[in-house]
């Protein structure tokens, strides 16, 4: 069911959407939604809903987007829904980390009851060529016309699912795609209560680690032992690694033994990880390593976050990760 929102909270981040000349080169400024009204004035055919404005502070480039931030962001829009009474939240956020905070926010929403869209621009409000009204005022408008519940990327005309989707290039106005990515993954049924987003999220300590050819497992085995609780391996394929290495295959298993969770993703653009397709992948699976299915860098960074944000115990956070929350294992 969708409704057309009547009251849209705009949560501004900062980004390149806002940024203005500094001495350093474009920097993230204040003072944008006189702007952002002063173009809608402008331009009275376009009917958009009631809106209202927050800066969250302090205004960032998303380059130095982090966990952290996320909380500000899921605080803010919880207030806005529970408190304000907005039926609808608009994010503006910088373009280069918008996929990540998209999909982690999806996680930390889960039984939001309105829609939330991110959107952005390439080049900043009022530059030659800008798409940053252009997207602004097209978000507004599509949330005037009513979104479902949830999480959503507005660019260009596009209305892109976060589980899905990944910055594939730095230039252009279609920057966003929802990559072709498929496999494993069942219904997760009922939400455990804690992943509620009415729920208070911690944040967690989790590593990404990508294989290339001749893969040194010191590295491994110095990103295991920095703390973390979860660890994203970027795989070949449809989820190889060089399971003819010992040391690789003992410091996984290690990992487990120890408490912590790694997942492999694959590195491929399309497709997903299938761990017991080639005998280097069912290595893997045997000494504990979970499937990402399909998920992207982005999506499984999110959920990782999102479920050991919460206090799961280490046997539901496994068992969650393979089972599809909001798209990002079956969309």
């Amino acid at each position: 069911m969708t409704s057309p929102a009547q009251h849209i909270k705009v949560l501004y981040t900062g980004g390149t959407i806002g940024m203005q000349a500094s001495a350093n080169g474009l920097a993230p400024a204040s003072g944008f939604e006189a702007r952002m009204r002063a173009q809608l004035d402008a331009q009275p055919e376009l009917q958009v809903p009631h809106w209202t404005f927050l800066e969250l502070l302090p205004l960032i480039d998303s380059a130095n987007m982090s966990p952290a931030y996320w909380q500000l962001l899921r605080e803010a829009i919880v207030h806005a829904v529970l408190v304000d009474k907005c039926d609808a939240v608009l994010v503006l956020h910088g373009t280069d980390t918008l996929a990540y905070s998209a999909a982690a926010l999806s996680f930390q929403l889960l039984g939001l009851p309105a829609p939330v869209l991110f959107t952005g621009a390439m080049l900043p409000a009022g530059a030659a060529d800008s798409d940053a009204w252009e997207n602004l005022n097209g978000a507004l408008l599509a949330l005037g016309a009513g979104q479902p519940a949830g999480v959503q990327l507005y660019f260009h005309g596009e209305l892109l699912p976060p589980s899905r989707c990944a910055k594939i290039r730095s230039f252009g106005r279609h920057p966003f795609r929802a990559l072709q990515r498929n496999g494993g993954g069942t219904a997760v049924g009922a939400l455990p209560s804690q992943l509620d987003y009415r729920q208070p999220k911690a944040q967690a300590k989790v590593g990404v680690l990508p294989l290339v050819p001749g893969f040194d497992v010191r590295l491994l085995q110095a990103v295991l032992d920095s703390g973390i609780q979860a660890l994203i391996l970027e795989c070949f394929g449809s989820g190889t690694g060089p399971s003819d290495n010992s040391l690789f295959i003992e410091a996984l298993r290690n990992a487990r033994n120890r408490g912590i969770i790694v997942v492999a993703i694959t590195q491929c653009h399309e497709g997903g990880v299938e761990l017991d397709v080639y005998e280097a992948g069912a290595r893997l699976r045997d000494v504990g390593v979970l499937s990402g299915g399909g998920m992207t860098r982005e999506a499984a960074l999110g959920k990782l976050h999102g479920l050991l944000g919460v206090g799961l115990s280490f046997d539901e956070v496994r068992r969650l990760v393979e089972l599809d929350l909001c798209g990002e294992l079956l969309g």
